[in-house]
């Protein structure tokens, strides 16, 4: 019984999500969704909330007990949680406050910082992906070269039909591209969904 009503639930709450997507009928359409889905996800979502800072809390406080590798960097993540959080219940959220001080002097500069170095680490990967080792390889790394010099304008002073063929390759190898890895995730999605719907994956009730 304790996995055979999570997985009824489970079930039962796909199969109306199924019809809600598909029977554009009033009773679910509005009164499931706005009646009943939205306030339940209103009064489950601070417990979710709150059981993601209890399982962070856990993970860190796990950590530093067992002297795991970089350990040390745990207290940073209680101390700013601890400060980001009187701060946002002490001063509120709003405009001038020290909770968008903290926000706008420390969280804006550490997330730009953090970009700048994976501009590095992005550089060295394309370093070794666009190496001319196939003539695969090769044909990524000339599309990369044209697409990358038609974003500077030293591209349009090199040759004015740069930024064309850099379009048409956004626009049509790229593009199709884009989509095969999208239907490729989109059939995987619904063969997962279906797999949960059927009862065939129960990875989510715990255990093996």
């Amino acid at each position: 019984m304790k996995k055979t009503i999570p997985l009824m639930i489970v079930i039962l709450g796909g199969i109306v999500w199924v019809l809600w997507v598909f029977v554009p009928h009033r009773l679910l359409q509005d009164v499931f969704y706005y009646d009943f889905y939205v306030p339940w996800i209103r009064a489950m979502s601070p417990f979710g909330m709150l059981l993601g800072v209890i399982s962070l809390c856990m993970m860190h406080t796990a950590k530093i007990r067992r002297k795991a590798p970089k350990w040390q960097y745990s207290f940073f993540f209680f101390a700013g949680f601890i400060i980001t959080a009187l701060a946002g219940f002490i001063g509120g959220t709003q405009k001038g406050g020290l909770y968008m001080w903290l926000f706008e002097n420390m969280q804006m500069p550490m997330s730009a910082t953090m970009f700048a170095l994976l501009a590095f680490y992005m550089a060295s990967a394309a370093y070794k992906a666009f190496r001319a080792r196939s003539a695969e390889a090769t044909v990524l790394l000339v599309a990369a070269i044209v697409v990358m010099l038609a974003q500077v304008p030293l591209g349009v002073k090199i040759s004015k039909y740069l930024p064309d063929i850099s379009q048409w390759i956004l626009d049509v190898p790229n593009l199709a591209s884009k989509r095969g890895i999208l239907l490729g995730v989109g059939l995987g999605s619904v063969a997962t969904t279906l797999k949960i719907l059927l009862g065939i994956e129960r990875s989510y009730l715990g255990g093996d």
